[in-house]
């Protein structure tokens, strides 16, 4: 079941206050980002952020779910308790690699 677009909006205002959070529609539910860095979904009308150890330090007892079948377990955080959101997506996002620079194509690159 995809998520309402409706949900997804509210779910970046909440997080508003950790940075630019942005969503992109991936395999029919939404990828969450904040400047730029992918750290969380929108899946069945449920927000759910990446696991970090700074995550874990932040919010031990946050409750978890699975974005989808296979898909590794995730923070399912309540998105009413902006302040608590805010500061998971800064912490999470803080301890993910870097998004790494494309490589410009060069005239006859096919790869």
């Amino acid at each position: 079941m995809a998520s309402n677009i409706s949900y997804v909006e509210f779910v970046a205002e909440q997080m508003a206050g950790a940075g630019t959070i942005t969503y992109r529609r991936m395999f029919g539910e939404y990828g969450l980002y904040c400047n730029g860095v992918y750290f969380g979904a929108v899946c069945n009308d449920r927000a759910l952020v990446k696991i970090t150890p700074a995550g874990e330090a932040l919010v031990p007892d946050c409750p978890r779910g699975i974005p989808y079948e296979g898909g590794a377990e995730m923070f399912q955080p309540d998105v009413e308790d902006r302040g608590t959101l805010d500061e998971l997506v800064r912490v999470t996002c803080a301890a993910l690699p870097a998004k790494k620079p494309r490589r410009a194509k060069k005239k006859g690159d096919t790869g």
